[in-house]
């Protein structure tokens, strides 16, 4: 609905979407782009940016405050125990490895070894951190029955998507029962959820609502809104990405 801020963008490539459920669609190329992707780097994480299968660019910049909340959250802690789901290729996981153990869960191998190889850029292999390849939500169950702990976890789930052995995830069957296991693995000394949704047709009080709801017995207290990036220059427009759910006991 907006105008352009450029009248003319000189872009290297553009990604046109599919129309299927599972995304689809692919890169146009007018210039050469680098098929190793570019290092880029976020406080203390290095990682590699490249153009994906699905549109995406291996991270996501609205994420950014969302890492420099989480580690204030932990601040001072060397021994907090954290479950990024969704975790995809790992920066929001090195982040949170300062902070103690850190848990990270993709249903993809490739963005699970992307992850690992975005550690060991960092210089962060070391860390201790658990890779694994596997179904957020069966995951998630299984850390309820072994009766696990958590001082902070960050949620990314996509609106669909597949798991490593053919499972279908859809965000607004799968999505009550995944954040209903999230809340049995946390408890009043726990510190924060964080919940991103995109591409969704839904206000962030939904999600808000669904948080306080399975939180209504903890301490803290339930805030959402949007995510966004900021256009470059003088009056640059705040551009939505995703809407956002969290809980916070400080």
């Amino acid at each position: 609905m907006w105008s352009p801020r450029l009248a003319a963008w000189d872009a290297h490539g553009e990604f046109v979407p599919g129309s299927d459920e599972d995304g689809g669609g692919r890169w146009h190329f007018a210039k050469q782009v680098p098929q190793e992707g570019w290092p880029l780097a976020w406080r203390d994480v290095r990682f590699t940016a490249q153009c994906t299968p699905f549109r995406h660019l291996g991270f996501f910049p609205d994420m950014a405050p969302v890492w420099d909340w989480m580690r204030a959250m932990l601040e001072g802690r060397q021994d907090a125990a954290s479950l990024n789901l969704f975790g995809y290729t790992g920066v929001g996981t090195l982040a949170l490895s300062g902070c103690g153990p850190v848990a990270h869960v993709d249903a993809s191998k490739k963005s699970v070894a992307q992850a690992r190889e975005n550690a060991a850029l960092a210089g962060m292999a070391e860390r201790p951190v658990r890779w694994l390849v596997d179904d957020a939500a069966k995951f998630a169950a299984r850390e309820v029955r072994r009766e696990r702990r958590y001082d902070g976890i960050i949620l990314d789930p996509p609106k669909f998507g597949r798991g490593p052995g053919g499972e279908t995830w859809r965000l607004e069957e799968n999505l009550p029962g995944l954040v209903a296991d999230c809340r049995r693995v946390l408890d009043a000394q726990s510190r924060f959820l964080f919940l991103t949704v995109y591409a969704v047709r839904m206000s962030s009080l939904a999600i808000g609502g669904l948080l306080e709801e399975l939180f209504a017995g903890l301490p803290g207290r339930v805030e959402h809104g949007e995510l966004a990036v900021r256009e470059e220059g003088e009056g640059g427009r705040l551009l939505p990405t995703a809407i956002f759910a969290r809980w916070r006991n400080d």
